[in-house]
């Protein structure tokens, strides 16, 4: 049986990192990943329309403290800064006015302004979210379209530890591919799911779908909704604040339906921006033809997004067209060529896109940060301070965990 000073399980961003600190420790180490790939959650293919695409994270956020900012300028990638601004706002087929846009601008003070000042009961943040279309557009962007979730499922302590992420660049060779470039040279064990983690001896004990190994360290990078459903056994069972803390930690949703258009582009413009509001938050963001690519971006998020992952790709197709043509004439029908949608819920290894706590239970994320039995450790976009739900964010918190190992380990 392989026994190593460390196992690591998951090769996205946080279990690279943590693997390249451990090899600069002098540790011995496996990392174990269930995909055929690396990069999880950050993953680039060009299977669908013949150029790079980000299935997974696209933007750079926070590119002042991203370090994979100054890995893309390194490998010359060709990035384009994306300051989200809404430059095309409806509200279903009519377009919104210049009452609209003030009115949409003064709630986009008054939230901010209020997410500060709120002391109440209440920690959902819909409890602070003012009446109107303006502000219902904002809460848009705030919740479903940024947190995964809708402004009912979103602790307000959560959201604001999160840091603002500006400033954003969108990248043309896609995050994946940076992602799978920088973790080229770490020795990944790919296919190899870990089913069992027993902690009661002296060693761990870790079993995969293709053996055993032993370790006295062992860093945890998975998603909250993969522990939460349970795929990975542990033996004894964690202590209960912490197995609730994988459930008060819920996968959030975000799903990319790209549209290939030929033949015009609307009046749009490339990285321009366009939200459509409707009501019954079925609402969407397109990302308007990105380095003048014929493509449109097409984002839903929350409760709706998980609704289409179920319908399927078609039926997010339609809804998407319909909304164009809807706006731009039944002559969208006719422009629209290749397309497909992410379904990041479906895929066993993940099961969502990224995690946003509960109302109410913030606290959760201090929890899972602290090791279990000073042996089991967990690391990951949850676990990412003010950098919560990015890539660059997972790098920093499995960088970190894996330094407290290291220290540990070889205190000297």
């Amino acid at each position: 049986m392989t026994e190593v000073d460390v196992v690591i399980v998951g090769a996205g961003a946080a279990g690279l990192a943590a693997a390249k600190v451990c090899r600069e420790a002098g540790l011995s180490f496996k990392l174990l990943e269930a995909m055929n790939r690396i990069g999880g959650r950050a993953h680039t293919s060009s299977e669908h329309f013949g150029i790079p695409f980000d299935i997974g994270c696209a933007w750079l956020h926070a590119a002042d403290r991203n370090p994979f900012y100054p890995e893309a300028r390194a490998a010359d990638w060709t990035m384009q800064y994306h300051d989200l601004a809404l430059d095309h706002l409806y509200f279903g087929k009519r377009k919104a006015d210049m009452l609209d846009l003030e009115r949409m601008s003064a709630a986009d003070g008054k939230f901010h302004d209020d997410l500060e000042a709120y002391r109440g009961a209440d920690d959902r943040l819909s409890a602070i979210l003012a009446k109107g279309h303006g502000a219902r557009a904002v809460a848009t962007y705030s919740g479903p379209m940024d947190f995964g979730q809708d402004m009912d499922e979103i602790s307000i302590e959560d959201f604001r530890r999160a840091a603002d992420l500006e400033p954003n660049y969108f990248t043309k060779q896609g995050f994946g591919a940076l992602v799978a470039r920088w973790g080229a040279d770490v020795p990944v064990e790919l296919n190899t799911p870990v089913k069992r983690i027993d902690w009661s001896g002296r060693q761990i004990l870790v079993e995969t779908a293709r053996g055993s190994l032993r370790c006295s360290r062992i860093i945890i990078t998975v998603s909250t909704g993969v522990l939460a459903f349970g795929d990975i056994e542990f033996h004894p069972e964690l202590p209960l604040s912490y197995m609730e803390s994988f459930f008060d930690l819920p996968m959030g949703m975000l799903t990319k339906i790209p549209l290939e258009i030929s033949g015009g582009r609307f009046g749009l413009k490339p990285f321009e921006d366009l939200l459509i509001e409707r009501p019954a938050r079925h609402d969407m963001y397109f990302l308007c033809f990105p380095f003048d690519i014929d493509l449109m971006i097409g984002f839903v998020g929350g409760d709706f997004a998980w609704e289409l992952s179920v319908a399927g790709e078609q039926a997010a197709r339609d809804f998407a067209i319909d909304r164009l043509a809807g706006i731009f004439g039944s002559d969208v029908r006719k422009s629209v060529g290749r397309s497909m949608m992410t379904n990041w819920g479906a895929e066993p290894t993940v099961r969502g896109a990224y995690a946003a706590a509960r109302p109410g239970r913030a606290e959760a994320r201090d929890i899972l940060a602290e090791p279990v039995d000073g042996r089991i450790h967990f690391a990951g976009e949850a676990l990412a301070g003010p950098l919560i739900q990015t890539c660059g964010g997972a790098r920093l918190s499995g960088e970190v965990v894996a330094q407290r190992v290291a220290a540990s380990l070889k205190p000297n």
